[in-house]
């Protein structure tokens, strides 16, 4: 996915103290779909490589695919949708459902920053920042390693708006591995 700054340049958020790639004044709690892409710290290859078209992981690929599937199972109201994981990012369509009275669930942390800006429990935002940080610390205790970084600071979403949409994003999800050679986050693509 290649950046645009026409899409993700937004206003300076002072209180974050980074330009926000986030769709100002949209509720990230409600029903619908989105397509996220989360990226590896420096790009790198972690999770395996493309063999032949297609994606095979290794242990630590592993251990992101366990983490991504546990998503619906401890968030009562977010279903996967297809997703994918490549040699140093991760491809994800979640689908954020309307609460289920009753159900029992692991509740996601909120997270405070130093300007004490808190995620809204059960955001998009809060979802994937559980998820980066169960990703890691299971990462770096395979590793024997502490506050090591895995990802890249923050992720990538669109929101999904219709049918059409859904499909073309799941086709360009599923057929990711095999335009691994094109890819941008590719470290070894050659640029014409």
């Amino acid at each position: 996915m290649k950046f645009d700054p026409k899409i993700y340049l937004r206003p300076f958020d002072a209180a974050q103290g980074r330009h926000s790639i986030r769709l100002k004044g949209y509720d990230y709690t409600q029903a619908g779909a989105y397509f996220v892409t989360i990226v590896t710290w420096q790009r790198e290859c972690l999770f395996g490589e493309i063999v032949d078209g297609e994606m095979v992981l290794n242990e630590i690929g592993g251990i992101v695919r366990e983490e991504w599937e546990r998503t619906a199972f401890v968030r009562h109201n977010v279903e996967l949708g297809e997703y994918v994981i490549m040699p140093n990012h991760i491809h994800g369509i979640l689908v954020f459902v309307d609460d289920v009275v009753g159900a029992t669930r692991r509740v996601a942390p909120t997270r405070t920053t130093p300007t004490k800006t808190t995620l809204q429990s059960g955001s998009l935002g809060a979802v994937m920042a559980q998820f980066k940080s169960i990703v890691t610390k299971r990462i770096n205790g395979l590793q024997n390693v502490t506050g090591r970084p895995v990802w890249q600071r923050n992720y990538y979403e669109r929101i999904i708006r219709n049918e059409s949409e859904m499909d073309r994003i799941t086709r360009y999800i599923e057929s990711n591995p095999l335009r691994w050679a094109d890819d941008d986050e590719n470290p070894n693509r050659i640029v014409p």
